[in-house]
């Protein structure tokens, strides 16, 4: 979205007192087991799905993936997860988000941009947003995310401590973007104050076996030329990503020509940031010259069709990225204008909406949009090695997608069944590093009621 515009003055929000509640590890199943699945679509080898066979997990990392018979037999010591009746896949990988703004989710709907941002978004973050709040919301995306089969997001946020911490407190996988903007907030006052910040959370999530960080310039019209330099330079110094919202509306561009006299993806390349760190968010506005440059870069895409749909922003060009070879990503942006964070219905988005732009059918099949929602995404963040697909060496990021219901009757194709015909609401399991964070559609860790009971909180404040 267009955001973070003057969004939040300088007076501090009432901020709610939270207290994280402690993991329940009743159900948790060892980090050492295998899973018996009727269907396995490893997206790596590509067009491949395994039927009856099992993945061995070993101290949360893929052994091997064999056919279930010789799996129990090779492995007696192992306790098995059987799934008769579900597909397996990788952890879903959403590469772009606001997760805090869950909390906004359904607030002012179906009105333009401007007037959503101006009137009421940024007027209701100003009041409420805190570090109790990102904290909150966050918790409240990551329930969300577990329960619909998201194992990773891409995150930029007012104070990403919180947020980083509510997805490490979570078993979650994150990239934690450090907010950049030039104008004062409730997070840092000035572009170098908002840089050092980063700095100094890069520092304490350096190690960190689940949460990275990454240096997030909001949009062009919101950072200065001295910060992107800057930004360039602490990406560099960290070795950390540039999360950037590029070419979201046409009217992005057209301020910016009538402004400067060049386009904003212009303006990013001639500053230096457009190679393989750089992280470009939305891009429905895009030249053949600047698809070519963007493959030539080694730059991602972050596609985020049913935000860009509901903001009426425009259409990033998938197939002709994807033909280009662009590495194309997607992300659902916030539940503010979304209105979830289920990354199987946004896959599917992704395809129909690329097949109707294209007006070709054939362009971005099922296997092709399960791969922007998986092994595109890891290698996005340089993690193609760690998750991303099924392989035997990396990390156990796992999803059982329950096809026992009449809706995905007769299995022709489990690939598409799982593109087409499911949503996160078929997710059954997930386990992120071997660790199973939600069993046959109950949480093992995040106590969901002390959460429901939060949000109500949030609701009853600003409601009032």
């Amino acid at each position: 979205m267009r955001r973070h515009l003057n969004l939040l003055s300088n007076e501090p929000a009432e901020t709610l007192l939270y207290t994280p509640e402690p993991a329940r590890t009743a159900h948790i199943m060892t980090e050492s087991f295998i899973i018996d699945a009727r269907w396995i679509i490893p997206v790596v080898p590509a067009r491949t799905c395994l039927l009856d066979h099992a993945i061995v997990v070993r101290a949360g990392r893929i052994e091997s993936i064999q056919p279930s018979q010789g799996a129990r037999a090779d492995n007696p010591d192992l306790t098995a997860v059987n799934l008769p009746t579900h597909t397996v896949i990788p952890g879903l990988i959403n590469a772009h988000g606001h997760a805090a703004m869950t909390l906004l989710r359904g607030y002012a709907d179906d009105r333009e941009l401007m007037d959503w941002l101006e009137n009421h978004i940024w007027p209701a973050e100003a009041r409420h947003v805190s570090p109790a709040f990102s904290y909150d919301g966050t918790t409240l995306a990551v329930a969300e995310m577990i329960r619909t089969g998201t194992t990773f997001a891409v995150d930029s946020y007012w104070f990403p401590d919180e947020t980083a911490k509510a997805y490490a407190d979570n078993h979650f996988r994150a990239q934690v973007c450090m907010p950049l903007i030039q104008f004062p907030n409730a997070w840092a006052k000035t572009e170098d104050e908002h840089l050092q910040k980063a700095a100094e959370l890069h520092e304490q999530y350096r190690n960190h076996s689940l949460v990275r960080t990454a240096i997030a310039p909001h949009a062009p019209y919101t950072v200065t030329d001295d910060g992107f330099i800057k930004a360039k330079e602490q990406s560099l110094q960290y070795n950390v990503p540039i999360h950037l919202h590029l070419h979201e509306t046409r009217g992005e561009c057209e301020d910016a020509l009538k402004d400067s006299g060049k386009r904003p993806f212009k303006r990013i390349d001639e500053l230096g940031l457009m190679d393989h760190h750089l992280q470009t968010v939305h891009m429905t506005q895009l030249t053949e010259n600047e698809i070519a440059t963007l493959a030539s870069s080694g730059a991602h895409v972050v596609h985020c069709p049913e935000s860009n749909l509901k903001l009426a922003s425009g259409f990033c060009p998938v197939g002709g990225l994807l033909d280009a070879g662009v590495n194309v990503c997607v992300g659902t942006d916030s539940a503010a204008s979304n209105n979830n964070l289920d990354m199987i219905e946004e896959l599917r988005t992704a395809a129909l909406l690329a097949k109707g732009t294209a007006l070709d059918p054939t362009t971005v099949d099922a296997h092709t949009a399960l791969e922007l929602a998986t092994i595109n995404g890891a290698r996005m963040l340089g993690m193609a090695d760690e998750i991303g697909s099924l392989e035997p060496g990396k990390a156990a990021d796992l999803v059982a997608i329950d096809m026992a219901a009449i809706n995905f009757q007769p299995m022709h194709d489990p690939v598409s069944q799982v593109v087409y015909a499911s949503s996160g609401h078929q997710v059954s399991d997930v386990w992120i590093s071997g660790k199973r964070l939600l069993d046959e559609g109950q949480f093992t860790q995040l106590d969901e009621v002390a959460l429901r009971q939060r949000v109500q909180a949030w609701l009853e404040r600003m409601q009032a």
